[in-house]
């Protein structure tokens, strides 16, 4: 982990324009550099699945579907990616759906949204949504079992699955049979003992968060909705089991943690994995960070344990 950190350039983006942001280099860049110095060259991409691009729904947002080898349909998975909003990208995060696919032998939609400042808060919230519902209605036309979709998000993506699921139950359409939220953007308050503690990290420091929030809202009054506020909700019950990975290097560590009790305290099945000595943006590092590596396992377990618990369709 030090070593990525280490490798990791660029400016912070708590100074700069959301366009000069999104052109600073990621995380998974500097997993590149280590993995260069260790072996003289760049990781070779899995090989072993189909990737496939296609765009989805009325504003053609961009989607990659990651399919295994073997004979489907397969689970779906709807993926994602993070960058608070503003920032992320498939490509950025393409390591995160590779490794999930790996793990739970499901196929993996990562799907893209529109983002701030440019499209301000809900627009991210009601693509995903638009992105599940386009899932559902295409899953077969890629060998996908429609019945068996799970919905997984990283920080600000892990928030966007959270609100997915919540809109899926209250709309009564079809409920995802498992939900997986990775160190997720899960409440306002940025005076937890997590960000006290990781006021100065890296990847993600309190200073970059409150440059998202500025770039997001509209008004920060709005980062108390209860789509972003989810440590705030009391309406939990009817959720899916769900399983939420935390890093202890990491501001947003708190509110997962306390959004995981809740979500305990209302009767869903949770699986609530703190990894230690690592930060925000781990997941997806298995090629570098042997953490990285278990959580990907964890999650590709539990996710098969939902999938086997769903009756699978048919083969036509």
């Amino acid at each position: 982990m030090q070593a990525v950190l280490d490798a990791m350039t660029g400016k912070s983006i708590d100074g700069l324009t959301a366009v000069e942001a999104r052109k600073q280099p990621t995380p998974a860049d500097a997993v590149k550099i280590v993995m260069t110095k260790k072996l003289g060259k760049l990781p070779i991409a899995d090989a072993m699945m189909k990737v496939e691009d296609k765009t989805y729904g009325p504003n053609h947002n961009a989607v990659r579907i990651y399919t295994p080898k073997g004979i489907g349909p397969f689970p779906v998975v709807l993926y994602f990616h993070g960058g608070g909003w503003v920032i992320g990208t498939i490509d950025a995060y393409d390591a995160s759906p590779r490794a999930i696919a790996n793990a739970s032998g499901a196929i993996v939609v990562a799907a893209s949204y529109r983002q701030a400042p440019e499209n301000k808060f809900p627009t991210a919230h009601d693509d995903a949504f638009v992105a599940y519902m386009w899932t559902i209605a295409n899953a077969a036309s890629f060998g996908g079992d429609a019945t068996r979709i799970a919905i997984v998000g990283e920080s600000a993506g892990g928030n966007l699955a959270f609100d997915t699921a919540i809109r899926a139950r209250d709309e009564k359409v079809q409920t995802p049979v498992q939900l997986t939220l990775i160190y997720p953007i899960a409440g306002s308050d940025m005076t937890t003992a997590s960000y006290v503690t990781n006021e100065f990290a890296k990847p993600l420091s309190k200073a970059m968060m409150m440059w998202f929030v500025d770039n997001v809202f509209a008004s920060k009054a709005d980062a108390k909705d209860p789509r972003i506020d989810l440590v705030s909700r009391i309406d939990l019950a009817g959720l899916p089991p769900t399983t939420v990975i935390t890093a202890e290097i990491d501001p947003l560590r708190s509110e997962g943690m306390k959004l995981a009790a809740n979500l305990k305290a209302a009767g869903i099945k949770v699986d609530a994995i703190d990894y230690k000595g690592v930060t925000h943006e781990f997941f997806g590092m298995g090629v570098a960070v042997a953490k990285a590596k278990l959580a990907e396992q964890a999650v590709g377990k539990d996710l098969k344990t939902a999938f086997a618990n769903t009756k699978k369709v048919a083969a036509k």
